[in-house]
């Protein structure tokens, strides 16, 4: 059994937040596996369900971004998993919007609900790391991750969620690079002609060496372009 957690905050005014992205990932994936309805547990909302042959608890802790570790450590202890049968979706300042990478373990990078779920399960539990950019300032975080999406990022952000949703089965198989590879399938799909759903190669490549990455990768020294211009580009 694997439990896979959506970070977020509770409440319709942080519903469309950039914070959010985590819970929107975990919604993405009970609608297109027919998961349970959702219901209160663990100090939050759950929907259960299974993706492929295995069962899988979907997890929104509703204590606030701050206090998600008594959610997720509560619903571990119930079932009697390991740090290892947890992963966590969440989003990710030191990625450009649209870039996904798998990690296990590792620090929490002054992520909040990252450091709480720390503090109760220990690191060594999955996340999927989901980039919503950087404002460019510190003291712009705050405001930033609590603004929601612009209309202008809808094209990239439902690529991406029904790419987390194509790829769920893989995910809780243990298959980070397939789980990739189905996410690069939506957000860069192959060109239509010469038969078959097959990724394009350099997609492919791109998901599978992002999967392995535990770590933030800088972008190349060569490439001048904002993440906004290279995300742009990446639609044309």
């Amino acid at each position: 059994m694997k439990i896979f957690v959506g970070l977020g905050n509770p409440g319709g005014q942080y519903a469309g937040n950039r914070h959010n992205i985590g819970f929107r990932a975990v919604e993405a994936i009970a609608q297109a596996h027919g998961f349970q309805p959702w219901k209160a547990r663990f100090q939050g909302q759950v929907a259960e369900g299974r993706l492929g042959g295995d069962k899988v608890l979907l997890l929104k802790p509703l204590t606030f971004m701050n206090l998600s570790g008594q959610a997720v450590g509560e619903a571990m202890r119930f079932y009697k998993l390991e740090p290892g049968d947890v992963v966590v979706f969440h989003d990710e300042l030191d990625l450009a919007p649209g870039r996904l990478k798998v990690k296990t373990g590792g620090g929490h990078a002054g992520h909040n609900g990252l450091r709480s779920i720390h503090g109760h399960i220990g690191e060594a539990y999955g996340r999927v790391r989901m980039g919503i950019g950087h404002p460019g300032r510190k003291d712009l975080v705050s405001g930033y991750v609590l603004h929601d999406f612009a209309k202008a990022d809808a094209a990239w952000l439902d690529a991406v969620l029904q790419g987390v949703a194509d790829g769920a089965p893989e995910l809780a198989r243990g298959d980070a690079g397939k789980f990739m590879n189905a996410v690069a399938q939506r957000v860069a799909p192959p060109r239509s002609g010469g038969g078959g759903q097959k990724p394009a190669p350099k997609a492919a490549a791109k998901a599978e060496t992002e999967a392995e990455t535990e770590d933030t990768a800088p972008e190349s020294a060569a490439d001048t372009r904002n993440p906004l211009q290279r995300l742009a580009d990446r639609f044309r």
